[in-house]
């Protein structure tokens, strides 16, 4: 996708803090230190549209940016980071989940995981929780230049095993050599023109 433009909007904690809701919506939520912030701005191609930190558990707000004034992209808080106070991350949950099941213009939910990682309990809840409310999941493995080709299609289907998916339906994701880059945006596309055709045959 041609990036004209990319910008942050807000940040909520509740629902009357969002953005109103007029663009089809992202969201982007992943285990603290994934890359998630990397992601998003490789996506949008700015360097520091979105915080990095070396400090995981840093985003404790829901974020918003628009990107070319027609797509929203919402930046959750990662989770399973033991450095944070225990009652902020206990706040999380609520905040997520209200968000995701109350957010009407939600198109779908990319969830990044590092492919050098085993998913734990939280992956394997987060998805069920997803797939219950029929958010589509697009599931993402990022840090793949960390692994060799062969290693990366061993540790993939590993990883497809045991969250019961096909290894195909796991994007491999680079934010250093871009690599998966087209793909994501083409499955966040998809799920978007999908919204579109279910809320335009109701």
């Amino acid at each position: 996708m041609l990036i004209k433009s990319a910008k942050f909007i807000t940040s909520a904690v509740k629902p009357p803090q969002y953005p109103a809701p007029e663009f089809p919506e992202v969201a982007f939520a992943g285990r603290s230190n994934v890359g998630k912030s990397s992601l998003l701005n490789v996506l949008v191609n700015r360097k520091n549209l979105v915080k990095t930190s070396k400090t995981p558990g840093r985003t404790q707000l829901i974020n918003f940016f628009l990107v070319n004034e027609t797509i929203s992209m919402v930046d959750l808080p990662g989770y399973g980071y033991a450095r944070v106070p225990e009652k902020v991350k206990r706040s999380w949950g609520p905040m997520i989940e209200t968000y995701l099941s109350q957010r009407e213009t939600l198109t779908s939910v990319v969830l990044i995981m590092d492919i050098r990682r085993t998913p734990k309990t939280e992956e394997f809840n987060f998805i069920d929780w997803l797939n219950q409310r029929r958010i589509p999941c697009i599931p993402i493995l990022t840090k793949i230049d960390k692994l060799s080709k062969t290693r990366q299609i061993k540790q993939r289907g590993a990883v497809a095993r045991l969250l019961g998916m096909q290894p195909d339906q796991l994007i491999r994701f680079s934010a250093k050599t871009r690599a998966g880059m087209t793909d994501v945006w083409h499955a966040i596309n998809s799920h978007m023109e999908q919204d579109l055709d279910h809320h335009e045959s109701k």
